[in-house]
Parts: structure tokens; C-alpha cells; sequence
């Protein structure tokens, strides 16, 4: 194939005949809402992650909105994250009626800086909402520690983070166990895994589980699957409102086989992001992602930080032109026009911030990722001449 002709996504699925056939034997069962592969999902996700609970819910979204609520976030509370993430991580504090209060990142990393969290802590704080960013794990040691010196839970979005795995007393853990109080995961297809979409939450508190499962379906007090196999009637009941916010059995039933697919696709992942490293080292003035010593990214994304002198558009266009699909860095929510008529802060005197015009003096390094860097193609079946095209259009991008 000439290198013109050559067309490579972002990203792209790695699924097959064993999740036709699982979203088969959910439809023939004729059991195709939430149901007994939803169950069986959960179980599979806790054992993998090292949780006690696993609850499914419709998508990510959903599972940080449920989070939020599970930990007391209330309208008129502060809730400290990142600008620098996909809008649904702000937009979940704002459901709860609360304020984001965007913390600034680490340009290594480009999650949260731990050392930047301690001065955005008012009397307002209910909780700490972290972005495993890309799959990267979080200093979750560092934030840890000032969040329990305040006394707030911390939940985890780790929607890209399936499989990401972080050194704890010496031992390299899953992403999810969790290490915080609650972590939400993402199974929408330019993930890691997917079903269609979905979301999963996991936690070790029980009474927080048994609220999930009591929200996920418009608060019924009885799950369908124990009224539909009872020998007596049940009589449900709704004793708090809830939402829909289940998945279905089809999903679930997929999800099983993308989950036993997990850890080959990891490899595979690691294995590229590697390439990408080594290929691209010598690129004047290019920077590479870093990964801590104590942590191992799934690679979700790959994103590099172009050279000053590149047009983030220009050379985005260039390797499309080139039949290779980027994506621009991860955006700030602080940016969108949406968050003009929404309430946030930036911690700046503790007061709701005025910074509307697309630039924060406190928020320059996530502002600065979001216009200088690329997400370039990563997956599965990638093959390493795909690879090695992507990495010649890139060079010659960034020389013009």
C-alpha cells in the first residue's frame, strides 16, 4: 500500500467473535436489560482491580455523578480537580449543584499537582476529584496525604486508567482497588476496553455500593433479577429518588470478554508507547510523556508536546492530509463556552473566579498542554509499519 493511500485512526476497538458471541447469548437469553451478565460483570471487574465491590453503571459520567453524591457533595460545596479533562469530570461536580475548583497540573505528568492542592482547601471543600489523565496514575500517595490531613475522601476518575497499575508498599497494584475512597472507570470505545459505553464504580465501602445500586435504577428498593426469580411476589419500592443509570446485559456480556482481552492488550499498548519513545527521542525540541517510577500507565493515549516553533493545527493537518488521524491535547473546561455561564474557581482568593477569558494566571500549565500537544494513533492492532508512518509524518510536521 503507498504511504498516501495509508488511512490510521486515533484509536480503534480490538474486538472479535467472542463478544458477537457473547452479545448473542444476552439477546437469545431474552434477558437483555440490567440482569445476571451485569452481575457477573461486577464480580469480574472487582477481582481484577483488587475491590471489594463493583457496580455498573450507563457510562463514566454517571458513575462520578453517583460518586459525588455517595461522598455528601451538596449544592453550594467545593470540590477540587482538574480544568485539564474531559468536560463530564467538572460537569459531574456541577450536577451536584457544587463548584469545581480547578487545580493546576504537572507538565511532566499533566495530572493534578499534589504540592498546588493544599492552597485551594477552603471550609467549603467536600472532596478531591483526581484524573488518572491518559491512563498516567496520579501521585496518589502525595494527595492522599493532604486529603486525609482534611478529613475528605478522594475519588478517582479513572475512566482512561483500566489496567494502570501504581507501586503501593512495594507492591504494584491495579488502578481501582481502589487507593482512594472511590474510583469510576470508563468503557467507551476510545478506551482501554469497551462495551458501546459504560461505567463502572468500585469502592471498599459497602454501604456506598449498596447506594450505587440503589441510584443506578431510579432508587428501587428490589434489583430485577431478585423479583423475577422469586417463588413469591415482590412488591418494590422507592424509598429515595434515583436515575437510570444501568447498563444492560448485552453490554455486560461484552464487557466479560474485553475484560479477559485486558492484560494481552496492555502488553500491546506498552509495547508501542515504547516504540514511540525510542523513535521519537531525537525530534528537536519535542517532548515525550514521563512515566514515574512507581507507576505503569495503560497508555490509553500517547501525547507529545510539540517544539515551540510548531502550529499544533498546522501539524495536526499535515498528518491528516497524510491519512493519520490525531487529536488535539486534552481540553480545559475553564476554556469551553459552556463554563462561561457556569460557577467555578481557580482558588484564587477563595472566591468564584472571574477568569473568563480562556487564560487563568493559576491554571497556565494545563492551558498550555491544551494548545501545544497531540494525541497521536495507539492501538491494538496497530502494526509497527503503521507506526513507523506515523512517527516519519510527525518528523516532517514539526520541521515545517
Amino acid at each position: 500500500m503507498s504511504e498516501k493511500l495509508q488511512s490510521i485512526p486515533i484509536a480503534k476497538p480490538w474486538m472479535g467473535e467472542s463478544e458477537a458471541e457473547a452479545a448473542r447469548r444476552a439477546i437469545m437469553s431474552g434477558w437483555v436489560t440490567q440482569g445476571p451478565e451485569v452481575s457477573a460483570f461486577e464480580q469480574d471487574f472487582a477481582a481484577y482491580v483488587g475491590a471489594k465491590y463493583a457496580c455498573a453503571v450507563s457510562n463514566c459520567t454517571t458513575a462520578l455523578h453517583l460518586a459525588l453524591l455517595a461522598v455528601g457533595v451538596q449544592p453550594g460545596d467545593e470540590v477540587i480537580t482538574v480544568s485539564h479533562s474531559y468536560i463530564a469530570t467538572a460537569n459531574s461536580i456541577r450536577y451536584c449543584g457544587a463548584i469545581p475548583v480547578f487545580v493546576d497540573i504537572e507538565p511532566q505528568t499533566y495530572n493534578i499537582n499534589p504540592m498546588l492542592i493544599e492552597d485551594s482547601v477552603s471550609d467549603h471543600t467536600r472532596a478531591i476529584l483526581i484524573v488518572h489523565q491518559m491512563g498516567m496514575p496520579c501521585d496518589l500517595k502525595a494527595i492522599l496525604d493532604i486529603a486525609r490531613s482534611h478529613n475528605l475522601p478522594v475519588i478517582e476518575d479513572a475512566a482512561c486508567a483500566i489496567g494502570s497499575e501504581i507501586l503501593w508498599d512495594g507492591q504494584w497494584e491495579k488502578i481501582g482497588k481502589p487507593h482512594g475512597d472511590i474510583a469510576c472507570f470508563s468503557f467507551h470505545p476510545r478506551k482501554v476496553i469497551t462495551t458501546g459505553d459504560g461505567g463502572m464504580l468500585t469502592t471498599n465501602n459497602p454501604e456506598w455500593d449498596k447506594q450505587f445500586r440503589l441510584w443506578r435504577q431510579h432508587g428501587m428498593s428490589v434489583p430485577d433479577t431478585v423479583r423475577h426469580g422469586a417463588k413469591q411476589v415482590i412488591f418494590e419500592s422507592y424509598p429515595m429518588l434515583g436515575y437510570n443509570y444501568r447498563m444492560t446485559d448485552i453490554q455486560a456480556a461484552v464487557g466479560r470478554e474485553q475484560l479477559k482481552r485486558l492484560p494481552e492488550i496492555v502488553e500491546r499498548r506498552r509495547y508501542l508507547a515504547q516504540r514511540y519513545q525510542e523513535m521519537l527521542a531525537d525530534v528537536p525540541g519535542l517532548k515525550l510523556p514521563t512515566e514515574p517510577a512507581w507507576a505503569k500507565s495503560n497508555w490509553q493515549s500517547y501525547c507529545v508536546r510539540l517544539p515551540q516553533k510548531s502550529d499544533q493545527r498546522q501539524v495536526m493537518q499535515t498528518m491528516l492530509d497524510a491519512g493519520i488521524s490525531t487529536r488535539r491535547g486534552i481540553m480545559c473546561a475553564h476554556r469551553e463556552v459552556a463554563y462561561e455561564h457556569e460557577t467555578w474557581s481557580c482558588g484564587s482568593e477563595k472566591e468564584t473566579c472571574h477568569c473568563r477569558k480562556g487564560t487563568c494566571d493559576r491554571l497556565c500549565e494545563s492551558e498550555q498542554a491544551q494548545d501545544h500537544t497531540v494525541l497521536l494513533p495507539l492501538f491494538h492492532q496497530m502494526t509497527q509499519q503503521q507506526q513507523d508512518y506515523v512517527v516519519k509524518v510527525l518528523k516532517m510536521a514539526c520541521q515545517v
